[in-house]
């Protein structure tokens, strides 16, 4: 998925919660309104969408309180010792979970501010119809034991060659 197609998914999702896009991109990316896909290509050049993501009303719409959303949390392996001391592995499954919390969005926008790279953070949080069908695969595989992070592309290299 290219980084133009995820921002255009995040800021569908918080419209749909209430985000005003096109008051938004007026408002602080100072340019006339060209249309949807014209503003969501401008904020995918560079750097630009980072004024969208840190954005305290889109992040309010996306993460909207009371609203449940769901997202993946990452498989995660790490070592701890157990209750004779012996450092044993732990490795937890991939798995979906949804949020309601009243400030959630405070605590996402601190974690994405954070993260190395911010778009990899927030793009966790919309799960498509292409990666439900994926994980299901993956859950009746042979190998279902082991599910790893989807690749995610998040550069716009394809568009480029389109």
């Amino acid at each position: 998925m290219t980084r133009t197609e995820v921002i255009a998914l995040l800021i569908l999702h918080a419209r749909k919660n209430g985000f005003e896009f096109r008051r938004w991109y007026r408002g602080k990316i100072h340019l006339p309104w060209p249309g949807f896909e014209q503003a969501v290509a401008s904020l995918a050049e560079g750097h630009r969408y980072y004024a969208l993501l840190f954005s305290h009303d889109f992040a309010r719409s996306f993460w909207k309180q009371g609203s449940q959303i769901s997202f993946v949390v990452p498989t995660v392996e790490y070592t701890r010792p157990d209750k004779t001391g012996k450092l044993i592995t732990v490795r937890r499954k991939a798995f979906t979970r949804r949020t309601t919390k009243p400030d959630a969005w405070l605590y996402h926008l601190r974690e994405m501010a954070a993260s190395e790279d911010p778009l990899r953070y927030i793009r966790r949080f919309l799960v498509t119809h292409e990666e439900l069908e994926a994980w299901n695969k993956r859950q009746d595989g042979p190998d279902s034991h082991n599910l790893s992070d989807p690749e995610l592309d998040l550069d716009d290299s394809a568009e480029e060659s389109a």
